[in-house]
């Protein structure tokens, strides 16, 4: 407590949850998304300022605290019921917000898309279920719209033993979203094989999938579902890609030999200034008209199954599936302990989502 007392919190009326990084670009979308859907959620993160400003704008209550002293956190969590934790990167705040989850028995849930994450998560899912914690990671576009996809192509095909998923979106990332892909620049790309997650160079490999509106030039990317596939399905052997411009891919290529420099503290801290000097994101108009397409392919040693889906812009689905996930967390049935979206919600949860559609390819020969 380092002799600080804690600001007292009125209790709550049950079952009351929270939005942590409610400031920050998604976050402020999933709080406004939450209040369109009739929800009161407190709002919560460490900028005084802005947090109280957004609340004020929506009129709900709100609280303040960092996420680098247990005894703030667990006071800031008091009467909470669940948590939908917004503030990135994941990889440095998702652990203590969880740890909080697990002492004040709340649930968790974040919009994380970063493998280590996951199977942090994963590896915590006994003492959760113990607790009688659902540990939710990932309830986003990374990767409820993915993660959804990979369950229907393992409910087309029970027998596959490779997955393959890709997404074609376009737009300007978040801050958070770019700072995260800063950080991560330096250790390439991950793909999962025979159930085991491998390190392989970044844009590993280049395939033509069809979204949907023709064939286009992809690369693997470590997007979440490396991770979360794996448990959702059992699937032992997932790749992921990325819908990327030759641009771009030439871009992955020459970052390969230059790991140790993009690591190095001068030029993370260059890139992360750059990111500060531009847009929190993409603007409404963007967000209320461009798509989502994914692609998935299932296959065994005899047949093959690919599905698409269509959806929202990343952030504008995010904050509506985010929400959605927190009410049907609340309402009860979700199992406790660790889950992926599409095993906690079912293959078809991404459906709800006004505006998405499913199609499916006849099976086809390998």
């Amino acid at each position: 407590m380092n002799g600080c007392r804690q600001p007292r919190y009125a209790a709550p009326v049950l079952p009351a949850w929270m939005i942590y990084g409610a400031n920050g670009y998604t976050g402020e979308l999933a709080a406004r998304r939450a209040v369109a859907a009739g929800e009161r959620p407190f709002l919560a993160g460490r900028s005084a300022e802005a947090v109280a400003r957004l609340a004020g704008a929506l009129g709900l209550e709100h609280r303040v605290f960092g996420l680098d002293e247990g005894g703030a956190v667990d006071q800031g969590l008091s009467g909470m019921a669940a948590v939908l934790h917004c503030a990135g990167p994941f990889s440095r705040t998702a652990a203590p917000m969880a740890e909080a989850c697990l002492r004040g028995r709340a649930h968790y849930l974040d919009i994380t898309g970063e493998i280590e994450v996951f199977e942090g998560m994963a590896a915590r899912g006994e003492e959760a279920r113990q607790t009688g914690v659902t540990l939710l990671p990932g309830v986003g576009f990374d990767v409820v719209p993915s993660d959804c996809l990979a369950a229907h192509l393992h409910r087309r095909l029970p027998t596959a033993t490779h997955l393959a998923l890709g997404f074609r979106s376009s737009g300007r990332l978040s801050r958070g979203t770019q700072t995260t892909m800063v950080e991560n620049l330096h250790r390439g790309g991950a793909v999962r094989r025979d159930g085991r997650i491998v390190r392989v160079p970044a844009a590993w490999k280049t395939r033509a999938i069809d979204f949907g509106r023709g064939p286009v030039a992809a690369v693997t990317i470590p997007w979440g579902d490396v991770a979360t596939a794996y448990h959702t399905t059992g699937i032992p052997n997932v790749e992921v890609y990325m819908a990327a411009p030759a641009s771009m891919r030439a871009f992955f290529r020459l970052a390969r030999p230059l790991s140790p420099l993009l690591a190095s503290g001068p030029v993370q801290r260059f890139l992360k200034r750059r990111i500060r000097s531009g847009p929190p994101g993409p603007s409404a108009e963007h967000r209320a008209h461009a798509r989502s397409l994914l692609w998935g392919e299932a296959r065994d040693a005899t047949q093959a199954v690919v599905s698409r889906l269509e959806t929202l812009a990343g952030y504008e689905l995010t904050a509506r599936t985010a929400v959605l996930a927190v009410q049907r967390v609340l309402a009860g049935g979700v199992p406790t302990g660790f889950q992926t979206p599409a095993r906690a919600l079912g293959p078809d949860f991404v459906l709800e989502v006004e505006g998405t559609s499913r199609r499916d390819d006849p099976p086809r020969p390998v």
